[in-house]
């Protein structure tokens, strides 16, 4: 399909004075990749630019998993974009104007040996599957539908899949809400806009359009909501803080924001995140847990939006401990500051 000399000229010339491995070595494993993932080029000039950043992406996989890290990178859907192009595509979107107060803030306890010594919510009927944002900057309706999830689980005992689309199409000014669909929003108020809209409509109800579509659609006020998904409040956890973060994980699924515009995050595969990631907050991502690699050492498990061909089958582990970030915590994760609902 793709035998054009010029094109395959250009892209040999650029390979063989800038890659590890020659040519055929990076066509081999692209054109798997193209197969796994479905992905079409546009014409020539695309196909040889997406190959270009693979074989980019491929040295950097091999040079890093050779050093020994507490992490593996691994190739997945982004194994085609450069870095700058993987930025664009995810549409990183949290948005932190106009932040709403808590009605509480989780403090750590008095008697730290209350706090347990791992915890995992995905393993207690109180996560859903992983979900995947496309390419809409809505990663803070994820998250938001999660840590509901995570609350209407333990409160209610049925595990239900709460609808983001809801929140990209309705929760707009236009409707008494300050987030802003494709273009970022912040769970708390997300949680406070689900109080004054009296609840939240399902998955199934309002299946999620706006991965492909790139933009919200007309809000459907015509579907049922849960009222019971309502929350009364929402409650801050105390910043930078790693046992109030546990403690309040011991309690329930947390919505938090970190900085993932890293490379790490584009070609993230296993392990327990260590290397250098800032704190400037970009995305929202729901914390279902924590605890203790035998090799690596203390993380919390977080759950992501980007599929399950991304990460840990879609999640995360990021290093846990005060000497991350100056205890803003790895990739920020305790300087949101983290939340949740209250139902």
């Amino acid at each position: 399909m793709y035998t054009n000399l010029t094109v395959l000229c250009a892209f040999i010339a650029v390979a063989s004075a800038a890659n590890v491995h020659d040519r055929a070595y990076y066509e081999e494993k692209f054109f798997n990749w193209l197969s796994t993932h479905k992905v079409e080029a546009q014409n020539g000039e695309h196909f040889v630019r997406m190959l270009q950043n693979f074989a980019n992406n491929d040295d950097l996989i091999e040079k890093h998993n050779a050093e020994g890290h507490s992490y593996e990178l691994g190739h997945n859907q982004f194994s085609h974009l450069s870095a700058e192009e993987w930025r664009e595509y995810v549409k990183l979107g949290l948005k932190r104007e106009n932040q709403t107060a808590p009605a509480m803030i989780h403090s750590a306890p008095a008697d730290l040996t209350a706090i347990p010594s791992s915890v995992d919510w995905t393993t207690k009927n109180a996560v859903t599957g992983v979900k995947d944002q496309g390419q809409c900057g809505s990663c803070w309706s994820f998250s938001t539908t999660g840590a509901v999830e995570g609350a209407y689980s333990i409160k209610y005992g049925t595990l239900k899949s709460f609808s983001e689309q809801m929140f990209v199409d309705c929760d707009n000014r236009s409707n008494g809400g300050t987030d802003m669909g494709c273009n970022g929003g912040l769970m708390d108020n997300a949680f406070d806009w689900a109080t004054k809209w009296g609840g939240i409509s399902y998955e199934a109800d309002y299946p999620y359009t706006s991965g492909t579509t790139k933009k919200s659609g007309t809000c459907n006020t015509k579907i049922s909501k849960d009222s019971k998904a309502a929350p009364k409040s929402h409650t801050d956890v105390k910043k930078n803080d790693d046992n109030a973060m546990m403690s309040a994980l011991a309690q329930q699924p947390v919505s938090v924001a970190i900085e993932a515009d890293q490379s790490a995050f584009q070609l993230y595969k296993s392990g327990v995140l260590t290397g250098t990631c800032g704190a400037n907050l970009d995305h929202g991502v729901l914390a279902v847990g924590y605890g203790t690699d035998s090799k690596y050492g203390d993380y919390y498990k977080v759950k992501n939006s980007w599929g399950t061909s991304w990460g840990e089958q879609g999640y995360i582990r990021l290093a846990r401990g005060p000497s991350y970030n100056n205890g803003k915590g790895q990739c920020g994760i305790l300087s949101g500051p983290p939340s949740y609902p209250n139902l």
